[in-house]
C-alpha cells in the first residue's frame, strides 16, 4: 500500500510501522480470520480496516481519537498474519502504534476507563499485590450491586477461590542423566491464578532429564504494558528480564502464551535503545515449554489414567504470534489412551487478550461463550490449551454454561499422564 508515512516523526517505530502499511495490498484475505470483524461486521473491524485507519494517523490526515474505537476493538490476537499471502507483520504494527499514540497523549479514554487500566497496571503484574487484589474482589462479589460499573468486568473474571501460593525451588535437578538445563519464566497472574502451572512444568521437565533454574530477579514479562501501550514499563521489564535471565542455560522456558511472545518482541520493545541486539540474542533463547520438549524428545511416553478425550485451544499467542501448533498436539497425542479433539473455528480467538476481556467485556463475553459452546460440542471432558489467559476466560464461560469441562494448561495433562 503506498504511503507517505514520515517515519522519522514516530520514532523509534516508525519504520517497521510504515514497513507493514506498505505490505498491505488490501487483499482482504484477513477478513475471514478476524473474530471482530466476524463480531461487527465493520470494515473498520478488520485489520485491512485498521491498517488504513493507522496509515491515515500516521500520515497526519486523520486524528488518532478519531480512529481509537476500532484500533481499542483489536485483540492483538495477530489471526490476521498467517492468513495473509502478502505476509503482512501486523504485531510491527499495532503495539508500536498504541505506544506512539499513548505515549504522545492522542487517544482520549474517560476517567474509569482510565483508572481501571491503573488498577490493572498496579496489580496484574505483582503476584502479591495481585492476590491481595482478588482477596478483595471477593469482598466485592458480596457486594456487587455497590460496586461501579466499570469495575465489574475486573469482578468477573475474579475466581471464586485464590489457589495457595506455591514455593518453587531455586533449582529443580533432573531426575536420571541431566540431559539439559533450563530456566523458567514463571509469569506474574499465572503464579497466583493457578500455580499448579509451574510446579507441574517442573515436574516433567525433571522427569524428562531437565535440571530447572528459577532466577530470583525475574518479574512480568511486560506484555500487559506493551499491549495497551505503555511503552516505558515495558522497557522497565523488559530490561529487568535480561538482567535477570543466566547466560550459562541451553533455553528459557516460559509456559504462558502471551509471556513467550512478550519476550520474543523484546528487540521490538527496546527498539531504538543500547538493548536491542541483546533483546534479539534474548529472544532467539526463549522456547515455550511444548516447543522444548519436542526438540529433546519425552524420555518415557506418559501411561495416561486409560481413555480421556481431551478438546485442544490454540492460544492466540502460541499458535499465531509464535508459530506453535504441532508440539503441544504431539505432547498430548504421546500420552496412552488420549483422544485428541479439535475445535470448529480453532483460528477464532477466546476473547481473553490480555486485559481485552476488562476493557471490551461485552465483545469478549460473545467471543468467550462462542468458543465455550465450540469445546462443548467436541465431547471432551478436559479442555488443554498453554495460556493462563485463556485458562481464566474459558474457566468462566464453561461454567456460566453449566459445563463440567475440565480446564488445563497442556503441561498439566502431561504431568497428570505420567502420575496416573
Amino acid at each position: 500500500m503506498i504511503h507517505a508515512i514520515k517515519t522519522e516523526a514516530h520514532a523509534p517505530f516508525g519504520d517497521p510501522m510504515a514497513e507493514a502499511v506498505q505490505t498491505c495490498v488490501h487483499c482482504g484475505f484477513c477478513l475471514a480470520s478476524c473474530p471482530t470483524y466476524e463480531e461487527f461486521g465493520e470494515e473498520m473491524d478488520s485489520p485491512r480496516g485498521r491498517i488504513l485507519l493507522m496509515k491515515h494517523v500516521l500520515e497526519g490526515q486523520l486524528p488518532a481519537a478519531e480512529a481509537q474505537v476500532h484500533l481499542d476493538r483489536c485483540l492483538g490476537c495477530l489471526s490476521c498474519e498467517p492468513a495473509c499471502p502478502s505476509g503482512v507483520s501486523y504485531r510491527d504494527l499495532i503495539s508500536p502504534f498504541r505506544a506512539t499514540m499513548e505515549s504522545r497523549g492522542e487517544f482520549q479514554r474517560p476517567a474509569a476507563a482510565r483508572f481501571r487500566r491503573w488498577v490493572a497496571s498496579q496489580t496484574i503484574p505483582y503476584p502479591t499485590r495481585f492476590r491481595l487484589a482478588l482477596v478483595g474482589a471477593k469482598v466485592g462479589k458480596a457486594v456487587e450491586p455497590l460496586v461501579p460499573g466499570f469495575l465489574k468486568p475486573m469482578l468477573a473474571l475474579a475466581p471464586d477461590v485464590v489457589p495457595p501460593k506455591a514455593v518453587l525451588p531455586a533449582v529443580t535437578p533432573a531426575q536420571g542423566m541431566r540431559r539439559a538445563r533450563v530456566a523458567l519464566l514463571t509469569g506474574c497472574a499465572q503464579q497466583v491464578l493457578d500455580p499448579d502451572i509451574n510446579v507441574a512444568t517442573l515436574a516433567v521437565l525433571a522427569r524428562n532429564g531437565v535440571e530447572v533454574v528459577i532466577p530470583s530477579r525475574q518479574g512480568c514479562c511486560g506484555g500487559l504494558a506493551w499491549h495497551t501501550g505503555d511503552l516505558k514499563t515495558a522497557r522497565e521489564l523488559a530490561r529487568r528480564n535480561l538482567d535477570a535471565f543466566p547466560a550459562d542455560v541451553d533455553a528459557i522456558i516460559t509456559n504462558a502464551a502471551g509471556c513467550g511472545s512478550t519476550m520474543h518482541e523484546y528487540d521490538l520493545v527496546l527498539r531504538g535503545t543500547s538493548d536491542e541486539e541483546r533483546a534479539k540474542a534474548f529472544g532467539k533463547r526463549v522456547l515455550d515449554v511444548s516447543v522444548f520438549l519436542a526438540q529433546l524428545g519425552l524420555r518415557e511416553r506418559p501411561a495416561g489414567p486409560g481413555p480421556q478425550r481431551v478438546a485442544y485451544h490454540d492460544a492466540c499467542h502460541l499458535a499465531n504470534a509464535q508459530g506453535v501448533r504441532a508440539e503441544p498436539r504431539d505432547l498430548l497425542r504421546a500420552i496412552a489412551g488420549l483422544e485428541l479433539l479439535e475445535l470448529a473455528n480453532q483460528h477464532l480467538c477466546c476473547g481473553s487478550a490480555g486485559t481485552y476481556n476488562m476493557d471490551q467485556p461485552e465483545t469478549a463475553a460473545s467471543l468467550g461463550e462462542k468458543k465455550a459452546r465450540a469445546i462443548m460440542a467436541t465431547g471432551a471432558t478436559i479442555v488443554a490449551t498453554g495460556n493462563i489467559g485463556c485458562l481464566t476466560q474459558l474457566k468462566v464461560h464453561l461454567k456460566k454454561l453449566g459445563s463440567p469441562i475440565r480446564v488445563r494448561h497442556t503441561i498439566q495433562v502431561v504431568r497428570d499422564a505420567y502420575l496416573a
